[in-house]
């Protein structure tokens, strides 16, 4: 089985291929828009395995929630990529990602939203599967409802919020803000999805928003005592 995987929904952008089991992973350079870096990456990554987009059985990628523009991003290309390939495409979301890739049988995953928001959701190991206790939420930091029974809690939310992060070292849960979304854990969650016939069509793929708000408006920047 041959996945390609791609992950756009924050800063650290990256593409993957799963290959019978091996994995290997490109990052997009930081600093750079994705959609002027992946394509070229997908590329590189096609021709570092002696494969061509018609040998692939389906294009994952990561739908969300992140960052819109680069939701977009990995939508497009991952339906652009499967129609050429004549293959289904598999919406995997990047926050059950962030908990295969943490370890352990229950996390918490905790993906910085801006403006002032968190992504936030409690995973559970369901044999190949990771399941969300209540859904994703989003919401500021403070409102975010911590559990004690959760053993490990990651994601940049708490690097981006000192907080949050003292109030998760007060319950005595291990931290590991480094986690975020990757194409290779994309690609991994993917394989077991295509094999339980949960690909779609190409056309149907849509990122995951949660959030439907963009930017705070020009009154709650000056509410806080930014700059209109």
């Amino acid at each position: 089985m041959l996945i390609l995987a791609l992950e756009t929904s924050t800063e650290a952008g990256s593409c993957a291929l799963w290959q019978d089991g091996k994995v290997i992973e490109c990052r997009c350079p930081a600093g750079q828009s994705h959609s002027a870096t992946l394509l070229p990456l997908v590329r590189e990554l096609l021709a570092e395995a002696a494969c061509r987009i018609g040998d692939l059985d389906a294009v994952a990628f990561g739908c969300g929630p992140g960052a819109f523009t680069g939701l977009r991003v990995a939508c497009a290309a991952a339906q652009g990529l499967a129609e050429a390939a004549g293959k289904p495409v598999v919406p995997v979301v990047g926050l059950a990602a962030m908990a295969a890739a943490a370890g352990g049988e229950r996390v918490m995953t905790l993906l910085d939203a801006r403006m002032g928001e968190v992504y936030a959701a409690v995973w559970q190991r369901a044999g190949d599967r990771w399941v969300a206790d209540d859904g994703i939420r989003v919401g500021p930091p403070a409102d975010l409802s911590l559990d004690g029974d959760v053993p490990l809690v990651c994601g940049n939310a708490l690097s981006a919020y000192p907080e949050l992060a003292a109030r998760v070292a007060g319950l005595g849960l291990m931290q590991r803000p480094e986690i975020l979304p990757e194409a290779a854990w994309i690609a991994r969650l993917a394989v077991p999805m295509l094999q339980r016939g949960e690909a779609i069509d190409p056309a149907q793929a849509a990122p995951l928003y949660v959030r439907d708000k963009v930017a705070r408006t020009v009154a709650e920047r000056l509410a806080d005592g930014g700059k209109a």
